[in-house]
């Protein structure tokens, strides 16, 4: 029986009035207790998630536990939590919105084990509030009421421990039940961390949440994320400005945060509130070229015009995660003090400050790179206090440095768990997978009435797209784009579906990749294989058969069976009439001398077709001002020990061009279709017009070799990049163009909810409306596509929808998540591509010498330095004109440098080495020069490719190389001779083969062949730096 009471609330108003309403509580005799111990299941209801039965006890926090320690609270390590109603209505109505629902996402996620109990319903557990009693010291005795009933509930056989802030609780109720513990958050190395502190501030408190909020609405404080340069982490951030900040404030740039103590214990990523620091107290980013480990602190360089400066008030949210460390020396242990327990250790990641933590394992762990977490960081601390989690591996070593490159994206790389694979469809010789008979009857059947293949790099395994192209009876054309239907396999909220949201992508590294979907999927039943029955959702057109306008378009689940399995290279052979291909495609080899011609000259006439309608589509978008951002690619020949002998320059092929086509006009037919029937909760694609003073540089750069570059529209950029070559150096366009996609935005994910129709725009492409539905199997975002054309076909059927779609508000929240999963995608691509550069050069066998000479190009003139491209590895640096020693660059008649005293003296396209006894050396934009390839190796960081010139003119390459002069290392084959290198040091060093097969396990799901395939297939730009690249 229900028992009514009246529950009295205090609410603040915008105007910052107090509001006092009074809703009527009932109180039940049972709510469920989602405990596995509970005596009474039935009764308590417990359909939902429940707790591990495998914990040593429970743990409860306090409302103010859950509020501040959030962060910690989400580690996957912590099991058997259980969140008390109490406490998630404080973080709602204290911390707002963003914290409140990151709190309900980790009580929805299956994988944490963690449960929320209505302890406010639950009439033996609900406490009124006594009359003067603080609304703190209520909620803490609530909280320890309904534990203390818990812990009776499941027949006194788990221990509950609560934990909390509140000294005055833990004296209180420490001791008042047996079973029932209550201990403070704070470990004892945090207090004595906090008693050995001095006591004199070393930064200033942050203000209140209410303080800081009024003065964002004020306009008085700005919001936005923190943003620490790599480059100067001691002195360098910004502030991006985010949501209404942005428009509010009147500013265009950034906010430049100097120093640590205007960072005021930020940490890069964290949610910040910022104070402009009045116009006399800006200052300006340093042009310098800098060295991450020295030169953060002075240089002498005068900085750049002023820019809007801050200083940190307060932190909205915290963006806490793991991080690798590296603990200091042994000497350096001894210099940092008596109290050798208390370390300062150095994180992977320059960006982060030192974090102290409490071990007596510092010398045993100095060889190691180890993760740690911080806890806190206190106003009269240095530096943050942390605490060891766990070894990731030695130093140098490939898989420790593969697990620390995961560990500081963020990327879990877990195996797939049973109860995921459980949910799977089975395949195998005894039980073949088969089309379901109620499939063939709501699906339409291609089998037989379309030539269906697909065009794939080199023994691609997950192919996610396939086309066809036929004449219709009326003479028209049909063009076909089918694509894997995944979404057929993973239903909604299904373990594998949360986990693929969670993974979001599948993460591509240079020697490996890890899967977004079990292999089963992405291998086989959602691969479109040759020959093979497969579920696909298609999109299809009728054309006009001369001027291949689109007259009509279908939408739909069909059933497929690809006819060829083709790769890039036979496609084009057969394009351009080169017929001797037919002998390396497996589906021609087993035909008679008739069929084949008959079976050759249709599939030749498919392409041909395809890629007319295909050069028609891009002709079409260049007329809007679609841009052509376009890299390098080679073969590299290898020897019979796998070693590299030649460097070959592959030249792009039409055919990838008429695939990347239909694939985009497909992604834009969908695009359109799903917003016309889900207006406010489609997910699309946008990449924003990019900012003009991001493109100073980049004209800057075209004048000096006497080039106009238009950046006032797409269409304006496009004509001229296409018009600033140089007949003499084809490297100087690539250049252009490489700047041009770093002075670009971001493609990012959104809701068509949360912005108006005009920013739908995507400014690469030239379209209006984009999204991405052609690589279900790699990218969660075309899973969720899918399942909105679906619900679109399902609606103009005017059939109920079986689909589960997002709100505005939650596909908002998606997209952010996947948006950042897609950085730490490139972030991770680009760090593992650096860390197998460095050791392919660190190699010391006798080739070493020749292969780190190279020709440079200078593509940017800083005021103590210039940045190199080098056409043949795709590496780009900072090469130095003046050393840590103050000596400048110098030229001999033999053109060989030299380091000489003197002084540097830049121009905007050039600057010129002056030694002290009147000799000169000026370096122009797009110069050819001789450079160093070397390595830098670090201890606590990551090795970077060090670049030194060796002599002011272009590298004379030996007469034997003469035809590779402008090709370009692959990364699959780098990584291939690295990955060799790394495999006879292990046997040289005799390591057992069953500790490497565990770091495979651990590490790897997988490895091999096809993953370089793979990376083909991706192709990302050579000449562009991950981090500034933006995913069309």
């Amino acid at each position: 029986m229900l028992q009514k009471r009246e529950k009295v609330l205090l609410l603040r108003t915008f105007q910052g009035r107090t509001l006092r309403i009074v809703r009527e509580h009932y109180l039940r005799p049972s709510v469920p207790c989602n405990s596995p111990l509970c005596p009474q299941p039935a009764t308590c209801r417990n359909d939902g998630k429940l707790l591990s039965g495998d914990v040593t006890h429970y743990m409860i926090p306090d409302w103010k536990v859950v509020q501040d320690y959030l962060e910690i609270l989400e580690f996957p390590e912590l099991k058997g939590i259980i969140f008390m109603q109490t406490a998630c209505q404080a973080v709602q109505h204290q911390r707002g919105r963003r914290q409140y629902n990151k709190l309900r996402n980790l009580l929805k996620d299956a994988r944490h084990d963690c449960i929320l109990f209505a302890n406010e319903f639950q009439q033996y557990c609900y406490l009124p509030r006594e009359r003067g009693e603080s609304m703190e010291k209520w909620q803490t005795r609530n909280i320890y009421n309904a534990a203390v009933w818990y812990y009776h509930h499941c027949q006194d056989r788990m221990p509950i421990i609560m934990v909390t802030d509140d000294e005055e609780g833990i004296q209180q109720y420490g001791s008042e039940t047996e079973g029932v513990f209550v201990i403070s958050f704070k470990s004892q190395r945090e207090r004595e961390n906090e008693s050995q502190e001095s006591h004199r501030k070393e930064y200033p408190e942050h203000l209140p949440l209410e303080v800081l909020e009024a003065g964002i609405k004020s306009g008085r404080y700005i919001q936005g994320i923190l943003n620490v340069n790599k480059h100067r982490a001691q002195i360098e951030a910004f502030v991006r400005l985010q949501g209404a900040s942005s428009k509010d404030s009147g500013l265009v740039s950034d906010i430049l945060i100097h120093g640590m103590k205007a960072r005021n214990r930020s940490i890069h990523g964290d949610l910040v509130v910022v104070e402009l620091l009045p116009k006399n107290e800006w200052k300006g980013r340093t042009a310098a070229l800098c060295e991450n480990d020295s030169d953060d602190k002075a240089t002498g360089e005068s900085p750049s015009e002023p820019m809007p400066t801050g200083r940190v008030v307060g932190i909205l949210q915290k963006n806490w995660r793991d991080y690798v460390v590296t603990f200091p020396s042994k000497e350096e242990v001894q210099s940092q003090g008596k109290n050798a327990q208390k370390i300062l250790v150095t994180p992977w990641d320059y960006r982060i400050p030192k974090i102290r933590i409490s071990t007596q394992q510092a010398e045993a762990l100095q060889d190691f790179r180890v993760v740690v977490r911080i806890d806190s960081w206190e106003s009269t601390s240095m530096y943050p206090n942390g605490h060891f989690v766990r070894v990731l591996g030695r130093i140098g070593d490939l898989e420790g440095e593969i697990a620390t490159i995961l560990v500081e994206n963020t990327i879990s790389v877990a195996p797939f768990s049973e109860a995921q694979m459980c949910e799977m469809p089975v395949n195998t010789p005894e039980n073949p997978w088969k089309v379901s008979p109620e499939q063939e009857r709501e699906r339409r059947d291609l089998r037989k009435t379309h030539l269906v293949f697909s065009i794939d790099p080199k023994g691609c395994e997950d192919v996610d797209d396939t086309l066809s192209v036929k004449t219709l009876k009326n003479g028209n054309l049909e063009l076909g784009v089918h694509i894997a239907d995944v979404t057929h396999f993973v239903a909604p909220n299904s373990y594998i579906d949360i986990e693929a949201k969670t993974r979001a992508t599948t993460y591509y590294l240079a020697d490996r990749r890890y899967d977004m979907l079990p292999s089963i999927l992405s291998a086989d039943l959602c691969s479109l294989l040759g020959g093979v029955d497969r579920y696909a959702v298609s999109v299809m057109w009728e054309l006009d058969k001369t001027s291949y306008e689109i007259k009509d378009v279908w939408y739909g689940r069909t059933i497929i069976r690809s006819a060829y399995k083709l790769f890039y290279e036979a496609a084009q052979e057969l394009l351009d009439g080169n017929f001797n291909i037919v002998d390396d495609i497996p589906e021609f080899r087993d035909l008679d001398e008739r069929s084949r011609q008959a079976k050759l000259e249709e599939l030749v006439w498919a392409i041909g077709k395809l890629t007319d309608i295909a050069r028609h589509v891009r002709a079409q978008r260049d007329l809007c001002g679609a841009l052509e951002l376009e890299g390098v690619e080679v073969r590299v020949q290898l020897d019979e020990k796998k070693n590299i002998r030649d460097l070959i320059p592959k030249q792009p092929l039409e055919v990838h061009e008429t695939v990347a086509e239909c694939m985009i006009l497909a992604n834009h037919w969908v695009a359109k279709k799903i917003w016309e029937s889900f207006p406010h909760q489609a997910l699309l694609r946008q990449h924003p017009p990019p900012h003009q003073e991001f493109f100073s540089e980049l004209r800057e750069c075209a004048k000096a070799k006497g080039f106009f570059i238009d950046t006032r529209s797409n269409k304006t950029l496009a004509d001229s990049l296409d018009n600033a070559n140089d007949p003499n150096d084809p490297i100087v366009n690539r250049l252009l163009r490489s700047m041009a996609t770093q002075a670009m935005s971001n493609a990012l994910y959104f809701s068509t909810g949360s912005c108006a129709e005009e920013e739908f725009h995507h400014y690469g492409l030239a379209l209006d409306k984009y999204t991405h539905f052609t690589s279900p199997i790699r990218r969660y975002a075309d899973i969720i596509v899918h399942r909105l054309l679906m619900a679109a076909i399902s609606k103009d059927k005017k059939m109920e929808i079986k689909e589960n779609l997002f709100s505005n508000k939650d596909l908002e929240e998606l997209c952010r998540h996947i948006n950042n999963r897609n950085r730490a995608a490139q972030h991770s691509q680009k760090q593992s591509t650096e860390l197998f550069q460095c050791m392919y050069f660190k190699d010391k066998d006798q080739e070493a010498e020749e292969r780190s000479i190279s020709d440079g190009v200078i593509y940017s003139i800083r005021t103590n330095g210039v940045l190199v491209f080098i056409p043949r590895f795709g590496i780009k640096g900072a090469a130095y004109l003046k050393n840590k020693d103050g000596l400048v660059i110098s030229c001999g008649p033999d053109s060989r440098s030299e380091w000489k005293p003197g002084s540097l003296q830049r121009f905007q396209n050039k600057i010129t080495s002056t030694t002290t006894g009147g000799k000169s050396v000026t370096f122009h934009l797009f110069d050819h020069v001789t450079v160093r390839i070397s390595v830098q190796a670090s201890r606590c960081h990551s090795d970077t490719i060090r670049l030194e010139i060796m002599s002011n003119k272009p590298y004379m390459i030996p007469d034997t190389e003469l035809f590779h002069q402008s090709s370009l290392l692959l990364k699959s084959d780098l990584v291939k001779e690295v990955t060799r290198s790394v495999e006879e040091a292990q046997l040289a060093q005799e390591v057992q083969v069953n500790i490497i097969q565990e770091d495979y396990q651990k590490y790897c799901q997988t490895k091999g062949r096809s993953l370089y395939i793979l990376l083909e297939e991706i192709r990302d730009l050579a000449l562009l730096d991950v981090s500034n690249s933006h995913g069309i």
